[in-house]
């Protein structure tokens, strides 16, 4: 009886493999054992991407409210503390479009909650 080695299965797992990889310089885009490394390497890093870039835009919208509470004479602690107080439920991406595009409605909010 003949060796069973499931060859379509296993072509089909290099291809995907060797797909993925595809425009990587040199030896990574055709060997698949190292294209194999790149390409897993590659995929921990677009996951770590993913949660970093989350964490920088909240970053980036904290900054750019608290320039904007600062110009009204509060801290953005303070800012976030009378909201929460006042019971006002915006978001802080909401908040820094707010304070980037609508200064006037930004400081009748920041009037609103003194």
């Amino acid at each position: 009886m003949p060796r069973s080695v499931n060859a379509v299965a296993s072509r089909a797992r290099r291809k995907r493999i060797l797909k993925q990889a595809k425009g990587f310089y040199g030896k990574r885009k055709n060997v698949y054992t190292v294209a194999k490394n790149i390409v897993e390497k590659g995929m921990t890093y677009s996951y770590v991407g993913r949660k970093n870039k989350k964490r920088e835009y909240r970053q980036l919208w904290i900054a750019r409210i608290n320039a904007a509470v600062r110009e009204e004479g509060l801290t953005y602690s303070e800012f976030i503390h009378l909201l929460n107080t006042k019971g006002i439920e915006l978001n802080r991406k909401i908040l820094a479009d707010l304070a980037m595009n609508e200064p006037e409605n930004f400081k009748a909010l920041i009037a609103s909650i003194k």
